[in-house]
């Protein structure tokens, strides 16, 4: 492919402005297959940490351990369709660049795949302590009671280190927890993985859509206690506040670039594998020829993993939680030149940087909240994560086992 095109950047810069005018160079042509719009868009994520870019806030964080923001325009995109069956190549015609289909095509049917074994390496380490974060759970309970903020949501962040391939984890997370987003992104020398059940952001046809998430019990396994539950979790006040918060803070944000905002599905119950969630559907007309970066820059990050107001939470999570977020409460998806964009929240989301799992999830602190349910919130939320981990390294166990006995 061609070298990187370097810009630099002001620090006022309209970054939502600059993506898409890049975006606009390209000379978009039909196809008689509608899976063509897939390869017609960039790739790539938005770090929660980006929202230095957007919102004026102390930008005294540490150097962020990946790129704050990464998209690519990738000349093949292979589609496939699990439904019925069929996978297309489609490829971007770039002046200077000679096709390869051929390779691709060798590539995929090739038998020829090389498997590698997952180990944990020492302990997981986390970066605060359970007494840390109730502390911080406090602090944010304060801030509610002041009238700083009506929710503030905190996160716990856990690391593992590991040897061997860490596709092996993702595999297993895909099993553990099946979710609306699977994704796996490979940069080389850094790796984004995931299985997301919230969507930051779909725009399709003139519609832009919200799903905010909030409100978890933890799942028990057993159907009837799950069912009931989940009726408790209705009738819970304390989540659905936090809920209904989120809800409004959602019609807001789309708000700013959208008419005849409504909301379409509210308060449904979803069940996951390790916890049930509260979860509404927020719509809005976005005429076609807006920026979709622009919106999602305005929606951005999402108030279910920053509160509400959204810029005093934001500011408190810098001075509360000391590390940034990186990847963690970002988005990740697809922006299409067409104007469509599909992007999930990255939560049930791994970072993989020299031989390291880094994982985290958070909690949504209101006024009448209690340390110890937000830290089992947490923990429920990490379940699939460290469950995925867990499997993956037990594979290995199972194989290193099988070549004894033939041995």
């Amino acid at each position: 492919g061609r070298e990187p095109e370097k810009m630099e950047l002001a620090k006022d810069a309209d970054i939502a402005g600059l993506l898409w005018a890049y975006m606009q160079q390209f000379e978009i042509t039909g196809s008689a297959l509608p899976v063509a719009k897939f390869a017609q868009g960039l790739y790539g994520y938005t770090s929660f940490d980006a929202v230095n870019f957007f919102e004026k806030l102390d930008n005294s964080i540490e150097l962020p351990e990946i790129p704050l923001m990464r998209y690519r325009l990738y000349q093949y995109v292979i589609v496939i369709n699990h439904f019925k069956n069929e996978l297309f190549i489609c490829e971007n015609i770039m002046t200077g660049l000679e096709t390869e289909r051929e390779i691709i095509l060798s590539l995929i049917r090739s038998k020829d795949v090389p498997e590698y074994p997952f180990a944990c390496k020492e302990n997981e380490t986390a970066f605060s302590t359970e007494e840390e974060f109730l502390e911080n759970v406090r602090k944010g309970i304060a801030a509610c009671h002041r009238g700083d903020v009506y929710q503030l949501v905190l996160s716990r962040r856990f690391q593992q280190k590991f040897t061997g391939d860490e596709l092996n984890v993702y595999r297993q997370l895909r099993s553990v927890n099946p979710s609306p987003y699977l994704f796996y992104f490979d940069y080389g020398d850094y790796k984004l993985m995931g299985s997301s059940p919230e969507t930051h952001l779909k725009i399709e046809n003139g519609e832009a859509i919200l799903h905010p998430i909030a409100g978890t019990y933890k799942r028990t396994g057993d159907d009837k206690a799950d069912q009931e539950a989940a009726i408790n979790l209705l009738q819970d006040q304390k989540e659905n506040a936090e809920h209904v918060m989120l809800v409004d803070l959602a019609r807001n944000d789309l708000s700013r670039l959208c008419s005849d905002v409504t909301v379409s599905a509210y308060r449904q119950i979803q069940y996951f594998s390790h916890v049930i969630h509260i979860v509404s559907e927020v719509k809005g007309k976005f005429e076609k020829g807006n920026n979709p970066v622009d919106l999602l820059v305005k929606t951005f990050p999402a108030g279910t993993l920053s509160g509400a107001p959204k810029h005093k939470a934001l500011q408190l999570i810098q001075a509360i939680e000391k590390t940034s977020r990186s990847f963690y409460g970002g988005a990740i998806g697809f922006f299409g030149c067409d104007g469509s964009c599909n992007h999930a929240i990255m939560i049930r989301t791994f970072l993989s940087q020299q031989n390291t799992l880094t994982y985290q999830a958070g909690a949504g602190i209101v006024a009448d909240s209690q340390p110890e349910v937000e830290l089992q919130e947490v923990n429920h939320k990490l379940g699939a994560l460290k469950k995925a981990i867990q499997l993956a390294g037990a594979m290995h166990t199972e194989k290193m086992e099988e070549v004894k006995q033939v041995q």
